[in-house]
C-alpha cells in the first residue's frame, strides 16, 4: 500500500519506534490526514500496528488477566447469567405489573418505570456482550458497534443517576411537605422531568463518542476491558486524548456529581424533618421509607467511585479489579433496584403480584 510505503521510508528516514511511525502513517495521506476511521483498520488480536485495511476491533474482552483461571471465569460468568435473568426478569415484571394496574398510574411510579427501562437497556447493552466473550471468545467488535454501546452506557447510567435525584426529591416532598404533594408530583411534572432527563443526558454525553470517533487508530487492537469504556478505547489512538479524558471527567462530575448532591441534600432535609415529628412511629416508617433507596443510591455512587480510583491507580491494584467492578456496576443495581423500589417498599405492587 501507498501509505505503509510512505510510512516505512519515513520510518528509515527518522529513525524512530513502530510507534512513532503508526502515529506518522495515520497522519501522511497525499499531504493531508487521512481519515482513521472503523473500517480502515486492522484489527486483529494482538497484531503490530498497521493503517488502512478493513476489519474489526478485537476488543479484548476477556481482559481478565491470565492469572484468572478459566474455572474463576466460569464462576463469574455463572454469577452474572444469574444477575442477568434476575434484572431482566424483575424490571420486565414491575413494568407489566404497573402498566395492567390502574391504581399504579401514579407519579412515583411512572418514575419507578423509567428507571426499570433504564436498566433493562444497560444490561442488555452490556451484559450479553460479555457472556458471550466467557462462553463463545467472541471478542471482536466493530467500531460502529464500540462507539455506539459507549454512548448508550454513559447516557442511560447519566438517566439513571439523574432519575435517582428527582425519586428522591419525591420522597423529600412526600415527607417534608406532604399537603402539597399532589399539587407538586403530578403527570404534568412526571412529563417535564422526563423530557429535561432525556434532553439532557442525550446531549451532555453525545460528545464522548463522537470525540472518540475523530481519534486516529492506528495503534494495538486490544480494549483492556470487557465494555467499550471511552477511557479503554481511547488508549489505543495514537493521537493526545487529552480533550476526551477531560470532557469525560467534566461530564461525569456535571451530570453525576451534581445530581449526587442534590440526593444527598434531600436526603439531609428529609433526615432533619423526620427527627422533628413528635408522632409515634412516623420517625421509623419514614427512616424505612426512604433508608433502603438511599443505601441503593449510596451502592450506585460507590460502586461507581471505587470503579474510577482503581483505574486511575491500576498500576498498584490487579488489571482485573477494575474491569470487573465495570462489569457489577451495570447488573448489580439494575438487579436491586426492581426489588428495593418495586416490591419490598411498595405494597401496592406487592399486593397486585400476590392477587
Amino acid at each position: 500500500m501507498e501509505e505503509v510505503a510512505l510510512g516505512e521510508a519515513y520510518l528509515k528516514e527518522r529513525g524512530t519506534q513502530s510507534s512513532d511511525w503508526c502515529a506518522s502513517a495515520c497522519r501522511v495521506h497525499g499531504n493531508q490526514r487521512a481519515p482513521c476511521t472503523a473500517l480502515d483498520l486492522s484489527c486483529s488480536e494482538r497484531e503490530q500496528p498497521r493503517a488502512y485495511a478493513a476489519g474489526p476491533c478485537s476488543c479484548d474482552s476477556g481482559a481478565f488477566s491470565t492469572e484468572t483461571s478459566h474455572s474463576a471465569q466460569h464462576w463469574l460468568s455463572l454469577a452474572l447469567s444469574l444477575l442477568f435473568l434476575l434484572a431482566i426478569g424483575a424490571n420486565a415484571t414491575l413494568l407489566i405489573t404497573i402498566q395492567l394496574e390502574t391504581s399504579l398510574h401514579k407519579p412515583l411510579y411512572y418514575l419507578l418505570s423509567l428507571l426499570s427501562l433504564l436498566d433493562i437497556l444497560l444490561c442488555v447493552t452490556v451484559i450479553p456482550k460479555v457472556l458471550a466473550i466467557f462462553w463463545f471468545d467472541l471478542r471482536p467488535i466493530s467500531f460502529p458497534a464500540c462507539f455506539l454501546q459507549m454512548y448508550i452506557m454513559n447516557c442511560f447510567q447519566a438517566m439513571e443517576s439523574c432519575t435517582f435525584m428527582v425519586m428522591a426529591y419525591d420522597r423529600y416532598v412526600a415527607i417534608c411537605h406532604p399537603l402539597r404533594y399532589p399539587s407538586i408530583i403530578t403527570d404534568q411534572f412526571v412529563v417535564k422531568v422526563a423530557m429535561f432527563i432525556l434532553t439532557r443526558n442525550v446531549l451532555m454525553t453525545l460528545p464522548i463518542p463522537i470525540l472518540s470517533a475523530q481519534l486516529c487508530y492506528c495503534g494495538r487492537n486490544v480494549i483492556e476491558n470487557c465494555i467499550c469504556a471511552n477511557m479503554s478505547a481511547s488508549r489505543l489512538s495514537c493521537d493526545d486524548v487529552t480533550i476526551n479524558h477531560l470532557y469525560q471527567l467534566a461530564a461525569g462530575w456535571t451530570l453525576l456529581g451534581s445530581d449526587l448532591v442534590l440526593i444527598f441534600l434531600s436526603y439531609t432535609l428529609i433526615l432533619r424533618a423526620v427527627l422533628r415529628l413528635k408522632v409515634e412511629g412516623a420517625v421509623a416508617k419514614a427512616l424505612s421509607t426512604c433508608g433502603s433507596h438511599f443505601i441503593l443510591i449510596l451502592f450506585f455512587s460507590t460502586i461507581l467511585l471505587v470503579f474510577v480510583l482503581t483505574h486511575a491507580a491500576k498500576k498498584k491494584v490487579s488489571p482485573d479489579v477494575p474491569v470487573l467492578l465495570n462489569v457489577l456496576h451495570h447488573v448489580i443495581p439494575a438487579a436491586l433496584n426492581p426489588i428495593v423500589y418495586g416490591v419490598k417498599r411498595y405494597k401496592d405492587v406487592l399486593g397486585f403480584l400476590s392477587s
